[in-house]
């Protein structure tokens, strides 16, 4: 089974003052299921994990009934505020639903870089744990001590790095990426996706990506990678087809069904419903 593990949908409509703004043309309009399906069909992708872009519980209702109505939504990661009083309680409602498999924090927009490295978390966490949850870590490398600090006071709760921390290929800034993410890769609760490098390129070619996609597979070895499209931002630099061209080229053969399916099957709990809260 080929899934995208990291794909988005939204309405313009519901953005106002909101990214992206108009002048990327390319990804400024709506984008719906019925826009995607015909992409998966002929990348052969059989389902997917829909990802929150906004920081509200409109968007991750507006997600999950999505997910009600399409059933190549295997699974929603959506937003709460995870340091409001009443997360736990929150947390619980929203994970009665059986697609909702994670949050994220936009970490990245947070002006705070220390907001993830901060005890207040903890009740929200323990939440997540109760009911089976995972975390979308959408990080850049700024951010990545202080996602070491989250990640070794939670040890049980598992952590995805969206985006391979979104290094700056752009600027050729690889050593100090590299170190921080070996750092990182050492902690068994830790995985990475192996997505969004197109967009973090900028203007050199395709091949610019290729020594960090190959440095997190070799960082996190082939069954702690997990491939997504990052579709429709991917527009902004490439296609999708082509995207997943590259990567499956990059990727040894023999672990295509664990970096493209089984790894996101398995790290999000793809077709299980919730543990009760303890």
């Amino acid at each position: 089974m080929r899934i995208d593990a990291h794909q988005h949908f939204w309405r313009i409509a519901d953005r106002v003052g909101q990214w992206p703004p108009a002048e990327l043309a390319a990804i400024h309009r709506d984008f719906m299921p019925e826009d995607l399906e015909p992409i998966l069909a002929e990348a052969k992708v059989d389902g997917t994990v829909l990802v929150q872009t906004m920081e509200n519980e409109a968007d991750t209702a507006f997600m999950l009934e999505l997910a009600d109505r399409h059933p190549f939504i295997l699974g929603v990661v959506g937003w709460t505020d995870l340091k409001a009083a009443g997360a736990p309680a929150n947390i619980a409602r929203l994970a009665r639903h059986p697609k909702l498999k994670g949050f994220r924090p936009m970490l990245q927009d947070i002006a705070e870089d220390g907001w993830i490295d901060d005890p207040s978390l903890d009740p929200a966490i323990a939440a997540m744990l109760d009911h089976g949850l995972v975390f979308d870590a959408l990080v850049l490398p700024r951010h990545l001590a202080l996602l070491l600090s989250f990640a070794r006071r939670h040890p049980e709760l598992p952590i995805v790095i969206d985006h391979g921390a979104k290094p700056l290929i752009a600027e050729g800034l690889f050593v100090d990426w590299h170190s921080r993410m070996k750092a990182l890769a050492a902690l068994p609760n830790i995985r990475c996706k192996l997505s969004g490098l197109l967009t973090e390129a900028g203007d050199q070619k395709p091949q610019a990506i290729r020594p960090y996609a190959e440095t997190i597979l070799d960082l996190f070895g082939p069954d702690r990678v997990i491939w997504g499209s990052d579709w429709p931002v991917l527009r902004l630099a490439g296609d999708y087809q082509s995207w997943l061209a590259q990567c499956l080229d990059i990727v040894p053969a023999e672990h295509h069904d664990a970096v493209f399916g089984g790894n996101a099957k398995s790290f999000y709990r793809l077709g299980a419903s919730h543990p009760s809260a303890s």
